[in-house]
């Protein structure tokens, strides 16, 4: 039986080649219960390295490169990039390169191919942790760098893949009056830790005082400004922290999903946090009523969400933004009509594109005479003004607050509604 380490090894491995070979994200796989039947420990080290291989993919692949003739199967050259990755970031390199051989040794496809693994690991070790530091900071795939350099600039983007490269602390959102687990207060509220350790553990969580969310994701409700009583509804709530953050304020919340399973992970947030919102799973679409205000976290390319999701860029080729554009202008247009007259509308995207950010907004402010941004509203603690976009929004980026430890990319507006509009 294979030690605990071979074991996440392979699990990791069995992860890459779903991500790089078959094209699915980590939390689909995650989702699915790839990782289930590790004990908690070696369930975390298989998910960091796997983490840590597709943030250094470009490097490792540079590393052995000089060592191969030709490229390997996908799944022997996933655990080549592993073992690079570890032995760059200083791992035992007899632990690694016996794990690997292991590992490959005993599939019924490539065990032939288990001497190549212990020659090239061995000669990798010898120079991957001074190698590994001389290489440039992993690009963004052309379908995304190239828009993105077109949007931001090349140094911005070089900027962002930077933070991208380093990976994202632990931001937490606190219930009013809780206490965090350490971390540092950011200007705009969140508490952040640089070495969490697993979350389930840390102070305060059984206890619900605090939830897991990136600074960035925690501004979008602060902008809306939820008042006690006001009705509110969150579309598009999954996995449920902007909800929390509407209850907490004492707003009346509906929050809508489309998918059972990911309102099931709401429901189990609110319970831990002893919140409350009515939680409804149907097609933000489809929603009736009237709300005091609305809160439209659309579905996007979540592209701004690299640092912590890096399997994204590798997984994807971005062949479904069209359909996603078109997608955030039918939702702005419905949600509009659900927003009273008088009341108000954040619309938000975890996206670095501005055809999913500010070009949505300008065209809605077009097509809505009843429409306005309101740019006194994003005039909070923590907000640099250089980030207020021309139409009225808020850009945040990665490359942001960089010396904390960056941001995910965010786009949000908030929309006011004439007082005297159409029902």
């Amino acid at each position: 039986m294979a030690d605990s380490a071979t074991q996440a090894r392979q699990s990791a491995i069995d992860l890459l080649d779903q991500i790089l070979g078959e094209g699915r994200l980590l939390s689909e796989c995650l989702g699915a219960g790839a990782l289930d039947r590790l004990p908690p420990e070696e369930r975390a080290r298989a998910q960091r390295l796997t983490l840590d291989t597709l943030r250094g993919l470009e490097r490792a692949d540079r590393l052995l490169k000089p060592h191969l003739q030709k490229a390997p199967p996908l799944s022997v050259r996933n655990a080549l990039r592993l073992g690079t990755v570890e032995l760059a970031h200083g791992e035992a390199a007899h632990g690694v390169v016996h794990s690997m051989v292991e590992i490959v040794g005993r599939s019924r496809r490539h065990g032939r191919l288990k001497g190549l693994v212990n020659a090239v690991l061995r000669k990798v070790a010898a120079d991957a942790p001074s190698a590994w530091g001389r290489l440039r900071v992993p690009r963004l795939p052309r379908w995304l760098r190239d828009p993105l350099v077109q949007a931001w600039g090349a140094p911005a983007v070089a900027a962002m893949e930077a933070a991208h490269f380093v990976g994202a602390p632990l931001d937490l959102t606190l219930k009013s009056g809780a206490s965090a687990p350490g971390g540092e207060v950011l200007p705009t509220g969140s508490v952040r830790l640089h070495d969490a350790g697993q979350v389930s553990a840390l102070p305060g969580f059984a206890a619900g005082d605090w939830w897991v969310q990136d600074a960035a994701a925690a501004l979008p409700v602060q902008l809306l400004d939820p008042q006690p009583g006001e009705s509110v509804l969150d579309l598009c709530a999954a996995p449920g922290g902007k909800t929390m953050q509407l209850a907490a304020a004492g707003a009346r919340v509906t929050a809508l999903d489309i998918s059972e399973g990911r309102m099931a992970r709401v429901r189990e947030n609110l319970a831990r946090t002893g919140l409350s919102a009515e939680t409804v799973v149907g097609d933000a679409l489809e929603q009736g009523g009237q709300y005091d205000a609305v809160l439209l976290d659309a579905p996007c390319s979540a592209t701004g969400t690299i640092r912590r999701h890096p399997d994204l860029p590798l997984a994807k080729d971005g062949s479904e933004f069209g359909a996603l554009i078109e997608l955030q202008a039918q939702m702005i247009a419905h949600a509009w009509t659900l927003v009273r007259p008088g009341g108000r509308m954040v619309f938000c995207t975890c996206s670095l594109l501005p055809d999913e950010g500010e070009v949505q907004v300008e065209e809605a402010l077009t097509l809505y005479p009843d429409m306005s941004t309101d740019r006194a509203a994003l005039g909070l603690p923590g907000i640099d003004p250089a980030w207020i976009t021309e139409e009225g929004g808020l850009r945040l980026r990665p490359d942001y607050w960089s010396e904390r430890g960056g941001m995910d990319g965010f786009y949000m507006a908030v929309l006011r509604k004439a007082a005297d509009g159409p029902e």
